[in-house]
């Protein structure tokens, strides 16, 4: 199965199963909104407590937040969003489809470097054990070009993008003989700049109400409480805010399922640190957090880090981790340098100091920032992608599952009676009554019980339980582990800490 088709079939099964449904579908749906069903929640709350509990449980030194999703409208022009906040637009005049100029650039890119990775696949065949992927690519003259391709390209939009040059921006996609990917057009629009923020009116009645913005980031809530969370919560330097919520961008083009919408969620996390030493914060944190996402049992390989072409107006230094999703590579988390910028800019727009005195220096200052952000959305695709699977068994017969990471499963056990009579229903009740208070848990007792492991598996459930005419006799029941489809008899007393430890990892 090639990618494309992978991609659609992770859609499809996502709706069949209850993790996302397109919003008000019964009105045909709105663009680039979505609903989490009733696994959804359940995956989605999974990886916000995950993440929580690595950033704020396990460090003494972080502390959360929950901010408004409505700031004062001032916030928005110290934060630069009201005059930096956009994105290069460009219409093709032949299939009226409108595009991100940048993007459209970086997937011009990404064929490039796919011609690489069919010259190394080639070599690597010829070659065999003896192959040096990185010494081929630095000797191979045509892989060389590519690369060379590919710098010139990025140095001229980076150029276009810090200057912004919008007319050289349209001739580097005129110059690279870009096509839209819809009608193979080259016929386009100028580029021009487009601000992502939703604004709204907050106040009674037209004439007195003030013009207001849905957040486009959770980041300035954090940076606006500082001193109130510093002094509340006695923090010394270094220390950070973490908070989990809701954002809103009008984006230009909201494509690929749930990896770019209009309304999504973030899981931030801004660290304060004496400024001269972000650097290394920066570098602990870029390691910490590809730690995390390794904790996972996601293969490294499926992740790389990224440094940016074009820096943020806020940072001194920025990466992104990018994840290898069915449509490419694509940032799932940042972390940035953010120096002092923000926390100077409310001070200079608010009037009020900003700042944190530090005993050991016998000085007051403004904290140097650095930033982790992930989206939750993005995560969230990246598992779900990465998880399912149709696996061709040894009977010849296939099935589909979703291989989650049992923490991240939305129900950790299914209870099966194997039949619906002879006092076995109320058993597996007494069961499932014994391990819900701990574990999401599942019910079911309709259809044979091999199609009920089925539908186990397909949602991602990782234990099945299932009770039978032997459990009434002895207490024991079968446990089926959804990744081996193995199954073993144990104690009913011992199901609970085998599971606690498949869902610990």
């Amino acid at each position: 199965m090639n990618q494309e088709d992978k991609f659609k079939n992770v859609i499809s099964h996502a709706k069949e199963y209850g993790f996302v449904f397109p919003s008000s579908e019964i009105y045909d749906g709105l663009s680039a909104v979505y609903d989490y069903g009733q696994l959804g929640a359940e995956l989605k709350n999974n990886i916000k407590q995950y993440w929580w509990k690595s950033m704020v449980q396990m460090h003494e030194n972080i502390v959360g937040i929950d901010s408004a999703i409505f700031m004062h409208p001032t916030t928005w022009k110290a934060s630069g969003h009201v005059d930096a906040f956009n994105d290069p637009l460009i219409d093709n005049k032949d299939s009226k489809k409108r595009y991100r100029a940048d993007v459209l650039v970086e997937d011009h890119i990404a064929k490039i470097e796919g011609k690489i990775n069919k010259e190394v696949e080639k070599a690597a065949k010829r070659f065999g054990n003896s192959f040096d992927a990185e010494m081929f690519k630095q000797t191979n003259p045509r892989v060389a070009g590519y690369v060379a391709k590919i710098d010139a390209i990025e140095q001229r939009m980076k150029k276009c993008l810090d200057d912004g040059n919008l007319e050289d921006f349209k001739q580097l996609i005129i110059d690279e003989e870009i096509v839209d990917p819809i009608s193979g057009s080259r016929n386009w629009t100028d580029v021009r700049q487009f601000n992502l923020m939703f604004s709204t009116e907050m106040g009674s009645t037209a004439e007195g109400a003030n013009t207001i913005y849905l957040r486009p980031e959770t980041a300035q809530g954090i940076f606006v409480n500082f001193l109130n969370v510093q002094k509340t919560g006695r923090m010394k330097i270094p220390f950070g805010i973490a908070q989990i919520g809701k954002a809103f961008r009008n984006e230009i083009v909201a494509r690929q399922f749930i990896f770019r919408m209009r309304e999504f969620e973030q899981m931030e996390m801004q660290f304060f640190v004496k400024p001269g030493t972000e650097m290394k914060w920066y570098e602990y944190w870029k390691a910490e957090r590809m730690k995390w996402h390794l904790s996972l049992g996601i293969k490294e390989s499926e992740y790389r880090f990224h440094d940016h072409i074009k820096m943020a107006h806020y940072a001194n230094a920025a990466a992104d981790i990018e994840f290898n999703f069915p449509f490419g590579f694509k940032e799932l988390e940042g972390i940035h340098s953010r120096t002092d910028f923000d926390l100077k800019q409310h001070e200079m727009h608010s009037g009020k100091k900003l700042q944190y005195f530090d005993p050991e220096e016998n000085k007051n200052y403004v904290p140097y920032v650095v930033e982790t952000s992930i989206g939750l959305d993005r995560m969230f695709l990246a598992i779900l992608s990465t998880a399912y699977e149709e696996e061709t068994l040894e009977d010849g017969s296939t099935r589909t599952v979703l291989r989650l990471p049992a923490k991240m499963a939305p129900y950790k056990v299914a209870v099966l009676p194997l039949l619906k009579k002879d006092g076995l229903p109320e058993k597996a009740r007494e069961v499932i009554d014994g391990l819900k208070g701990d574990f999401m848990c599942q019910y079911d007792e309709k259809d044979a019980i091999g199609r009920r492991y089925r539908r186990q598996d397909a949602i991602g459930t990782p234990f099945a339980i299932t009770v039978d005419h032997q459990t009434l006799e002895d207490n024991t029941v079968t446990i089926r582990h959804r990744d081996s489809m193995k199954q073993e008899r144990v104690a009913i007393e011992d199901v609970e800490a085998i599971v606690r430890k498949g869902v610990r990892g």
